[in-house]
């Protein structure tokens, strides 16, 4: 058993000794009244008792007395009842949703005597004698009620229930009627100690497909084959929400059979939505048939799921059809695969391989369901597990290739380094020449304007020197590209920056910080000679027309905002926030101005 199931066992126990009771279906009296569950036991005897003979059956429903007493519970005639191996789907059925079974208890000894069923199908009442003691889901005046979901059932037996008769009223409106899987005479604490145990497994390797959905997922977002990975998580994510919902743990979590029922529907429907995916990005001549398949499995989900959430259907009756309908595409996708797997790489052919043993078990479950087979726990967690298993090996198996390309890379780079040295600097001198410049204008870009303020706010701080600070942008350039189209906007764009150069001493630095916006910084420069500058660039703006193939764009404008070191901060570092405070104020006022900091 794996570390986490360890955990996880250990966490679930201490939960239920902190609680007098599971929160499964209430016990009832005749008279309606709850009956206790009892405290838990200090500990608990680990022997179990199948209850897998001396049962009986009756065909039909028991009229009730006028005391609400079934007449059957008080019916000492043998021959109204006939023997029966297990007390599940009675011979000569013939349409009969209703059926009795009852058994003479044994002795034993038990501090904590119940009575652990796996399963029943549909609803059921537990009479201990004439005496109701337990009920799964609602009764009509017909005797008939909705499906419920499929919990296990925990009922709880008095002292005295040795040598008493035990009687079971079940509706089923399914392809089965009656109990299912196991019934056992245990302790209490023991039963959670089987329930844990038995869900251990399947929790472990549920979490863990979650876990690879995940970083599948992860892997379909950044990664190159994005359709592959989306169809693993999708598998895994499938897989993983059937085996936690399908556990019986899952119960002790959430007393909501009927919701873990339907997770459990959801992610066994999408399986062959996802291995269909799968199995059409990579075989492309057999996409056509592998679309129409999986494309039919998600309309079976979606009218399946919905008309269950609707009200219009049971959810029961959706499985028998499913696993018609599984039971003839599957083979067909396994065929297709096995037919073109010299087509698939390596790794493709493992997670074939993987899923053909997954859907080998599924196979198998669906059998044991649906009664083709003898009763047992099929472990279609290890199916999933080797799934999961296979994308794990092909994972590390990719980083194992990846590494060893990249060591191989390195040496090559290595022995070309030390062949090219000369090239490589000069090629290395190109690229921190175009890092500096922006493609579209010719200016210096961000990067610089960073290095260039940090460069002329030390000279300015250690030779007490004027540094002023100039942030432009262009007016309403959104609307601008909105109506000219942004290859309009990109050459008014190159035609600023044009004329920025030409404007600003050699001595001044201009960059564009992105978009529309630039910013100058004029070493040595007041706030008078930096609106002198910039008020000039605003006019000259003002007057021109630019043109774009042909077509005459409107005139644009601008807005700029002026902070000066030292008059507006003691920290040249501090005049970008400064000025760019001025320039808000500036497009605030109207824009086609300057503005210097501080601002009214």
């Amino acid at each position: 058993m794996t570390i986490l199931a360890r955990r996880l066992i250990q966490f679930l126990s201490l939960a239920l000794l902190l609680v007098t009771s599971l929160p499964m279906a209430p016990l009832q009296a005749a008279d309606g009244s709850a009956v206790g569950t009892g405290n838990w036991s200090d500990q608990a005897e680990t022997s179990s008792l199948d209850l897998a003979s001396g049962w009986e059956y009756r065909w039909g429903d028991s009229p009730f007395n006028e005391s609400g007493i079934p007449a059957w519970t008080l019916d000492t005639d043998p021959a109204n009842w006939q023997a029966i191996g297990f007390p599940s789907n009675p011979p000569r059925r013939d349409g009969r949703r209703h059926a009795w079974f009852r058994i003479t208890l044994p002795e034993g000894e038990w501090r904590d005597p119940v009575l652990y069923i796996y399963s029943i199908d549909l609803i059921a009442q537990v009479y201990l004698g004439p005496r109701l003691i337990y009920q799964y889901g609602d009764f009509d005046e017909r005797g008939e009620g909705r499906f419920a979901g499929w919990p296990w059932h925990l009922i709880q037996l008095p002292e005295d229930f040795a040598g008493q008769t035990l009687y079971f009223r079940v509706y089923s409106n399914y392809i089965d009627i009656g109990l299912w899987g196991e019934v056992k005479l245990m302790d209490r604490l023991a039963l959670l100690e089987h329930v844990l145990d038995s869900s251990a497994k399947a929790l472990a390797t549920g979490l863990f497909s979650i876990l690879l959905a995940v970083l599948a997922g992860i892997f379909a977002l950044v990664g190159t084959q994005r359709r592959s990975f989306a169809a693993i998580a999708l598998f895994s994510l499938a897989a993983g929400t059937m085996l936690i919902a399908e556990t019986q743990a899952s119960q002790l979590l959430a007393n909501r059979p009927l919701l873990w029922d339907t997770l459990a529907a959801s992610g066994y429907f999408t399986l062959p939505i996802a291995m269909g995916l799968l199995l059409e990005h990579w075989l492309t001549h057999h996409g056509r048939l592998l679309r129409s398949l999986w494309q039919l499995h998600l309309a079976y989900l979606v009218g399946a799921i919905g008309a269950t959430w609707l009200g219009w259907i049971d959810l029961a009756i959706t499985f028998p059809i499913f696993d018609a309908l599984l039971l003839v595409t599957l083979p067909v996708m396994l065929v297709v695969a096995v037919r073109f797997v010299a087509l698939l790489s390596i790794e493709q052919r493992l997670i074939i391989v993987s899923y053909a043993v997954f859907a080998t078990l599924l196979l198998i479950d669906m059998a044991v369901a649906h009664g083709v087979l003898p009763w047992q726990r099929v472990p279609v967690s290890f199916g999933a597990l080797g799934f999961s298993l296979a994308i794990v090996t092909i994972s590390l198996w990719h980083y194992h290739q990846t590494q060893r390309e990249l060591h191989q890379l390195n040496q090559s780079l290595e022995r070309q380094v030390t062949e090219r040295t000369s090239d490589l600097r000069q090629l290395v001198e190109k690229l921190e020449f175009f890092s500096y410049e922006d493609t579209l204008t010719g200016l210096k870009n961000r990067r610089h304007f960073d290095e260039m303020l940090q460069h002329e706010a030390a000279v300015a701080r250690r030779q007490g020197t004027p540094l002023a600070l100039a942030m432009i942008d262009i007016d309403h350039f959104k609307r601008f590209n909105d109506r000219f189209g942004h290859e309009a906007g990109d050459s008014v764009l190159a035609g600023i920056g044009e004329l920025l150069r030409r404007h600003f001493r050699d001595s001044d630095v201009v960059c564009r910080m992105g978009g529309e916006e630039f910013v100058a910084i004029l070493p040595g420069a007041t706030p008078e000679q930096a609106e002198q500058r910039t008020a000039a660039l605003i006019d000259e703006v003002r007057g021109l027309r630019f043109r774009h193939r042909g077509e005459l764009l409107d005139s644009i404008t601008l807005s700029c905002g002026i902070a000066a070191y030292p008059e507006h901060a003691e920290d040249p570092l501090a005049l970008i926030g400064l000025a760019d405070k001025a320039l808000y104020h500036a497009k605030h006022q109207g824009r086609d101005r300057s503005e210097t900091y501080p601002v009214e």
